[in-house]
């Protein structure tokens, strides 16, 4: 088994779909990866992931607005086609096993937050469950008892 984890900002709002009676969630997550190529010029490449998810817990889809940060998880599947002047291309997608929203694109982050936060973390196979942010390491050195 191949198993592929994102972490990326959606491109478009989520869509629901029916598809042979079953309920699927379609949207897509972008990554931007910064580089410096060999002449040491900064550089972005984004790479897009389509992403499918089969569920029949749709409540997640309101959620999943453009711009919004999420860790998606799932078994990839690599699309092959022909683009309109004759040559080769490929496409990434993803069947979605859990999706968990981290927060949107408008959120402050270099901002602290001294509480945790829970956020709901929808899995195709199990209930909802809640994740809990980690804190600051230097947070964690002023509650050491030494």
């Amino acid at each position: 088994m191949i198993k592929l984890q994102v972490i990326g900002n959606l491109g478009k709002d989520a869509v629901v779909n029916n598809v042979n009676g079953k309920t699927v969630i379609n949207f897509s997550v972008a990554h931007t990866e910064k580089y410096k190529d060999a002449q040491g010029v900064q550089k972005e490449r984004t790479t897009w992931v389509e992403c499918a998810y089969w569920t029949d817990r749709t409540a997640v889809a309101p959620y999943l607005k453009k711009g919004t940060q999420v860790y998606v998880e799932g078994t990839p599947d690599v699309r092959t086609y022909q683009t309109n002047d004759g040559k080769q291309g490929a496409a990434l997608s993803l069947r979605i096993t859990t999706v968990q929203l981290l927060g949107s694109k408008n959120n402050d982050e270099g901002s602290s937050n001294n509480n945790y936060t829970a956020q709901p973390s929808y899995n195709s196979n199990k209930a909802p469950t809640q994740s809990l942010s980690t804190p600051d390491m230097a947070e964690v050195a002023d509650d050491l008892p030494f």
